[in-house]
């Protein structure tokens, strides 16, 4: 049979407990999901230095892979087929957006999904390509990003 004490100690715990169970829950957030076909070679300079700039542009505005954002890299280095390839998996896993960075890989990924936000960077004149209607409004799901790739502010 429990004595006194213990049951009291017990429920003092419980009840320290509880609350900080309680706030782990409520601030567990979603981990959000971008895939990222970049048209570079993963070995190439280029192609590591725009991973870097994204997760760095990304880290600045609080989304830290591994704790509230997953990103999902795929490197086409120039490649058709693979464009094609990392587009179909990218699009297969549903992520909440997909960075696009290099015009091939807007053309490619542009007719899989019309559900999947789709943020361009180094895509040469995306107006004339038919993937926006302007760069002040791009309609659809496609946004241009002409500067380096910090983005991601707003879902």
């Amino acid at each position: 049979m429990m004595r006194r004490r213990e049951f009291i100690t017990l429920l003092g715990g419980a009840a320290v407990a509880w609350p900080l169970a309680a706030r782990a829950q409520q601030s567990a957030e979603r981990i959000r999901r971008i895939g990222a076909l970049i048209g570079f070679a993963e070995t190439d300079s280029i192609g590591q230095a725009s991973a870097n700039a994204f997760r760095q542009g990304l880290e600045q505005l609080g989304w830290v892979e591994g704790r509230n954002i997953r990103v999902d890299y795929r490197f086409a280095a120039g490649d058709p087929a693979l464009f094609k390839t990392y587009a179909d998996e990218l699009v297969g896993l549903r992520p909440d957006a997909i960075l696009a960075a290099a015009t091939p890989a807007v053309a490619v990924l542009q007719p899989m999904t019309r559900t999947i936000p789709i943020v361009f960077v180094l895509t040469a004149d995306p107006v004339g390509q038919g993937f926006v209607q302007s760069l002040a409004r791009p309609g659809a799901i496609s946004l241009n990003k002409p500067s380096h790739f910090p983005i991601i502010g707003a879902t």
